[in-house]
């Protein structure tokens, strides 16, 4: 019974996680607000290591101007690649496959009775947390699990530029199981590498990373996973 209600605790805690970085990851937009009032309630309910890494992402948010918190969204997930938020780019690149890897994330919500996302690829990050935290926990930790290379190799771009957003990345990682030998030998492969490119002849899939944002209120509609 002990052992139960750890577990369901340990559960709990890592949808809290999940919950507060998919809303930590979204765009700064007109509803950043209400966002960044949700995220400090749930903070109360973390224990301090968590809530303490998220607090950094958290307490940035709240003292930056809204519209450079937008520019700088931007610059940092959209219009560079080694910091994309769209998993699939890490392990499938400019490739057809890639096609095949966001069904795979579409075909996950639909299985837990929740439609893809119409706003926003599947596959991202924020999509994919959100999925986890108030939808399907074991089929969202999944998910992420079987793409822990890209939330490593996320975090990693984000420290080495300094973006306040790689402690959302820290905490994302600790709800996860520890990384293999094998999720590390990808890791640096991808380090040397980068994402895989199609062959010769082929047409490379056209969405790398999301397209600039030109209008400050633009909404990423998420609600397909709820």
């Amino acid at each position: 019974m002990r052992l139960r209600r750890r577990a369901a605790a340990d559960r709990t805690g890592k949808r809290l996680v999940w919950q507060a970085s998919s809303l930590l990851l979204a765009y700064p937009d007109a509803r950043q607000p209400d966002r960044l009032a949700t995220i400090r309630q749930v903070l109360g309910f973390l224990p301090p290591e968590d809530a303490d890494r998220l607090g950094v992402t958290l307490g940035y948010l709240q003292s930056t101007d809204p519209i450079e918190a937008a520019t700088r969204y931007v610059d940092t997930f959209d219009m560079r690649r080694k910091t994309t938020l769209l998993l699939t780019y890490w392990t499938d690149g400019d490739t057809r496959n890639r096609g095949s890897a966001m069904l795979a994330f579409a075909d996950a919500y639909r299985a837990a009775g929740a439609r893809p996302p119409e706003g926003e690829t599947p596959d991202h990050l924020a999509v994919v947390l959100e999925f986890a935290a108030t939808v399907d926990a074991e089929a969202g930790e999944r998910l992420l699990v079987a793409h822990r290379t890209a939330v490593d190799m996320l975090a990693s771009a984000l420290h080495e530029s300094g973006s306040p957003y790689a402690a959302v990345l820290d905490a994302v990682s600790r709800t996860l199981p520890a990384a293999t030998a094998r999720d590390e030998q990808r890791a640096r492969e991808l380090a040397m590498a980068g994402p895989p490119a199609e062959a010769v002849g082929l047409q490379p899939f056209t969405l790398t990373v999301p397209p600039r944002r030109t209008d400050a209120t633009r909404i990423p509609r998420r609600e397909g996973t709820r």
